[in-house]
């Protein structure tokens, strides 16, 4: 499966935080940008797309925290702030003004990944109604239940799990592994049997799935008219 790689943008005004940044960061798979100052970084965003901007407060001529406002005014994208260490109001205006994490200096670059990867977890969920529907089924994760014409059909926790990362992701092929990390399971014919299950329960003709259908040689993947 391809995944996606996410662009960040790095601001700092110190050489070496910012290529220690950018080295670590290339090296576990995202593309990174880098500007020495808010003006370099303005022209960049004005240019390109990103997922997260990682911003110093403290840099000549436009500090962190102005371009934070500026930005959050038209952009949600998430901003990170690196702060001094003990610059305890900074972090505190920071955030008031939208920033959606801070880190104080120096730091551990993989303490930063985590908190890159805490934000892209959140950015990626959407927030799923209580009751989806998929055709004439009636999905509730909550009451753990279907309803198909009329008939309530009970599903278990580790259906719940499948079916909720599938629906959060509609289009998305699953591998096997993709299924078996999301429920603690290596052996790829128990998943396929509980593919198989879930079919029974939300298809109208299970041996000729219109929405959880089997992608040939990849996995399987949900559909949602």
């Amino acid at each position: 499966m391809i995944k996606k790689k996410f662009h960040i943008l790095v601001v700092d005004d110190d050489d070496r935080i910012r290529e220690l940044v950018k080295e670590y960061l290339e090296e576990n798979n995202f593309i990174i940008t880098t500007a020495i100052d808010a003006s370099d970084a303005k022209n960049k965003l004005n240019i390109l797309k990103f997922d997260i901007l990682i911003l110093d407060i403290m840099m000549p001529g436009e500090s962190g925290l102005s371009l934070t406002k500026e930005i959050k005014k038209n952009n949600p994208m998430p901003i990170i702030l690196l702060t001094a260490k003990g610059e305890t109001v900074d972090r505190v205006q920071g955030l008031e003004l939208g920033a959606d994490d801070y880190l104080g200096k120096p730091f551990e670059p993989k303490e930063l990944l985590l908190r890159i990867k805490n934000i892209l977890n959140k950015i990626q969920r959407p927030n799923l109604p209580e009751e989806i529907y998929i055709g004439k089924v009636v999905i509730n994760l909550k009451k753990l239940d279907i309803k198909i014409n009329d008939k309530i059909i009970k599903i278990n926790p580790q259906e719940k799990k499948i079916l909720e990362k599938m629906l959060e992701f509609p289009g998305k092929v699953f591998s096997r592994d993709d299924i078996g990390k999301i429920i603690n399971i290596t052996k790829e014919r128990t998943i396929d049997v509980m593919i198989t299950r879930l079919r029974q329960k939300i298809e109208s003709n299970p041996k000729k799935p219109k929405y959880l259908q089997t992608i040939r040689g990849s996995g399987y993947v949900l559909w949602i008219e």
